[in-house]
């Protein structure tokens, strides 16, 4: 006996059997049991989705030998024969092949005259919304007066196409796409049945190929059993779809956490090397930066027999939401302009860097965070900021007092790196010989004033080390050393030059302390955000509603102002 292939051999031949549309065969159902039948029906949706099935299966149960029900037997003649496709009264067009007014009226001629063998004659045109205008013009009139014993059940992919005249005398289901979880358990099932070994994590990824359409999950793993010889194991299944390997987007984002530029194209290249797409890397990255999102905001959502549960939770621990979301644009806006790259490799990779460019965080997320107050430094001390909370008036008051309260001497002299010192000697203050315009070292006020676009990422992480009349010297943390482009260079130097109306020789070096003005803004902020949430746990106002109406305070909703 020939091999029938999956698709054909676990064809839903019952209501009880479609997985996916509940919501249509509940219709169906109950108009059947009741016997409200409509003399056309039209089922839309995507491709795969169970719109013929369904049309097979509503004209068995008008059919069935014991009676019109929701239920058919099965077994009586007319419903074997339509499972074989062999029922003389059910007349199955592609409307795709018969687009013509002359076929689609030989077809109609034939609509008045009785049933050969069933209770009714059953039209299924598939794809009707290929059709011409005359051959829907025809095919009306039949509609507006349709003979007892004729039912039209019409199905296609895109309904927008078939006229309203004809929308409006048929009952409409829009079928949906299956879920991954429905195609998941189907294909476990059928597997289990047809004794072949599998891979729990294959299946999902077959699920994902498949975008929602039943039968092109069935066609992959049919192709899946034979490419891995009588099982579906992940490996292979990763290699027929040329899937990505997670664990290599699982790397690529611990770089990124880490602010690891040379991992970043180290992965890359060992991606070319294996010759994998780049712009299915992308989708796939953006698919899991969406799965880690979901796990972030619903941590219960996340199915327990995935097998990526683990890393994914832990993600969704370790990034920050800002980060996390900006990770996602990126990547969606790299796979929109891939085709415009040089090739796919530059592409994929300068996605990767825009995303260590522009991430809004300046310190190490490759391990969890933690609730610990920053270190104090000069910047820090000389430059207090005021804090108010958008909260009470006691309560901002409180939170203004802590803000403006001093370090001790002590902590500065302990923990501000004695560099600092270093960088800005005593001669160099005020107006520096040769130069126009007056610095004083303060290169976070010189940064503010600068006229920069893309550079301002590179200012922003510069640390000033020394400076005289034609020369200034910058360091960049080991983290942020990417942003070193020629461009950006470029772009820093034009601009201070521009400032100071003269010729100015930019030094840059990988290291210092990391005081950097990007640094100083993020302990700051730090530091109004402990403020303000001190602020507001202290305020009274606030004891009170926790004490009497048992109040909870979100530390993320308190935000400094």
């Amino acid at each position: 006996m020939s091999y029938q292939v999956l698709a054909r051999k676990w064809r839903p031949k019952s209501f009880e059997t479609l997985v996916g549309q509940d919501h249509v065969v509940r219709a169906l159902s109950n108009a059947l049991d009741q016997q409200r039948l409509h003399h056309a029906y039209l089922f839309t949706g995507t491709r795969g989705v169970g719109k013929t099935t369904l049309a097979r299966i509503l004209a068995k149960s008008l059919n069935c030998e014991n009676g019109i029900s929701a239920k058919p037997c099965g077994v009586c003649s007319a419903c074997t024969e339509i499972d074989r496709g062999r029922f003389v009264d059910l007349i199955e067009v592609d409307a795709a092949s018969n687009t013509q007014v002359d076929a689609m009226r030989d077809l109609l001629d034939n609509a008045q005259y009785a049933p050969t063998a069933g209770r009714f004659k059953v039209y299924i045109i598939d794809e009707v919304h290929m059709l011409s205008k005359s051959a829907f013009n025809a095919m009306l009139k039949t509609l507006e007066e349709p003979p007892a014993h004729v039912k039209f059940i019409l199905a296609t992919t895109d309904p927008q196409k078939v006229p309203v005249t004809v929308l409006s005398r048929c009952l409409q289901f829009n079928l949906r796409q299956m879920a991954g979880s429905s195609i998941i358990d189907h294909l476990q099932n059928i597997l289990g049945q047809e004794n072949i070994p599998y891979q729990a994590s294959a299946l999902h990824l077959i699920a994902r190929a498949a975008d929602g359409s039943m039968r092109d999950a069935l066609s992959l793993t049919d192709q899946a059993i034979a490419y891995g010889g009588q099982s579906v194991n992940e490996a292979e299944v990763r290699d027929m779809l040329g899937a990505i390997d997670q664990s290599y987007l699982h790397q690529l984002i611990n770089a990124l956490l880490a602010g690891d530029g040379s991992s970043l194209i180290a992965q890359t290249k060992a991606m070319e090397q294996r010759s994998l797409s780049f712009e299915s890397a992308l989708n796939d990255l953006a698919q899991l930066l969406h799965q880690i999102a979901v796990a972030q905001t619903v941590p219960d959502s996340v199915a327990h027999d995935l097998p990526e549960r683990g890393v994914l939770l832990d993600f969704a621990q370790r990034i920050p939401a800002e980060s996390l979301q900006l990770y996602y644009q990126i990547a969606l806006l790299g796979r929109r302009d891939i085709s415009l790259a040089p090739d796919e490799f530059a592409g994929f990779s300068m996605t990767l860097l825009r995303m260590l460019a522009f991430s809004p965080k300046e310190q190490d997320l490759s391990k969890p965070s933690q609730a610990s107050p920053s270190k104090p430094t000069i910047s820090s001390v000389t430059k207090p900021i005021p804090v108010e909370a958008a909260v009470p008036s006691s309560a901002a008051a409180t939170a203004e007092k802590i803000a403006d309260t001093p370090v001790p001497t002590s902590s500065v002299i302990e923990e501000a790196p004695a560099v600092v010192e270093q960088a800005y000697p005593a001669d160099n203050v005020g107006l520096a010989p040769g130069m126009t315009k007056p610095f004083n070292g303060d290169w976070r006020a010189l940064v503010d004033d600068l006229k920069l676009g893309l550079a301002r990422a590179l200012s922003q992480h510069c640390e000033l080390i020394s400076f005289d009349e034609n020369s200034i010297s910058l360091s960049v943390p080991e983290a942020q050393k990417h942003l070193l482009l020629p461009n950006y260079q470029e772009k820093l130097s034009s601009a201070i030059n521009q400032h100071f109306d003269k010729k100015i020789k930019l030094q840059f070096s990988v290291g210092g302390t990391g005081n950097t003005p990007a640094q100083q803004i993020s302990q700051e902020k730090a530091q109004a955000q402990s403020a303000a949430e001190t602020g507001i746990g202290n305020d009274s106002f606030v004891q009170a509603l926790i004490n009497d109406f048992g109040a909870q305070i979100i530390p993320n909703s308190i935000k400094p102002i």
